[in-house]
């Protein structure tokens, strides 16, 4: 069994795959709860790399709203990673694809990520993201997991894989990722999963 056993399952061939790991001195259970508990938005205010490539990401969304007279959505005052699935994936919310409680957690999205504005296909369950071959389109992975290392620490991983539909989502997705994508994704999770370090090892998590 690895350690990200569902995005095997989910995704065992894919066009691009990166992967972003860090040690917390906490047990595994505490870990993963602070994994879950991270407030994106918040990570996004204390890590500059973190909330430039969030902003460069609504940017386009924003001009769209008002290019259709229409006012930008409002954001929520928190968005932490266990409230994902409860947002519709048009207001950038997942679909929770599975998770192994206090182990793993993996989340998917399905979308043309290369376009100015995301169109993104109107699916709302795991099966539909497993069974979704619309030509097109890009499917992506973000497999988050916490393993034991050592006598008292814990492994907190993260995987990030993406599959196209065809040739043409395939190309399009191979310019997006090079032109800086792939690398903006290890520096998101990888922030993510520091911030759940930080706050599993903090005096009194996990009591």
């Amino acid at each position: 069994m690895t350690a990200f056993e569902l995005a095997e399952d989910f995704m065992p061939i894919y066009d691009v795959s990166d992967a972003v790991g860090t040690v917390a001195d906490a047990g595994r259970e505490a870990a993963f709860a602070a994994l879950l508990d991270v407030d994106l938005l918040q990570l996004g205010r204390e890590t500059p790399a973190v909330g430039m490539l969030g902003a460069l990401r609504m940017l386009p969304d924003v001009v769209g709203h008002l290019l259709h007279g229409e006012p930008p959505a409002r954001p929520p005052e928190s968005m932490r990673l266990r409230d994902l699935p409860t947002i519709p994936m048009y207001e950038g919310g997942w679909i929770l694809l599975g998770e192994r409680p206090g182990k793993e957690v993996a989340l998917g999205l399905v979308g043309k990520f290369w376009r100015p504005v995301i169109e993104f296909a109107r699916i709302t369950s795991a099966d539909e993201f497993r069974d979704f071959d619309e030509p097109g389109f890009a499917k992506t992975v973000y497999d988050l997991s916490a393993s034991e290392f050592g006598a008292s620490g814990t492994l907190l991983s993260g995987l990030m894989r993406t599959a196209t539909t065809d040739e043409h989502a395939r190309r399009w997705f191979r310019r997006y990722w090079t032109f800086g994508v792939g690398s903006g994704a290890h520096i998101l999770v990888g922030a993510l999963l520091d911030s759940a370090r930080r706050a599993a090892e903090a005096p009194g998590a996990g009591s």
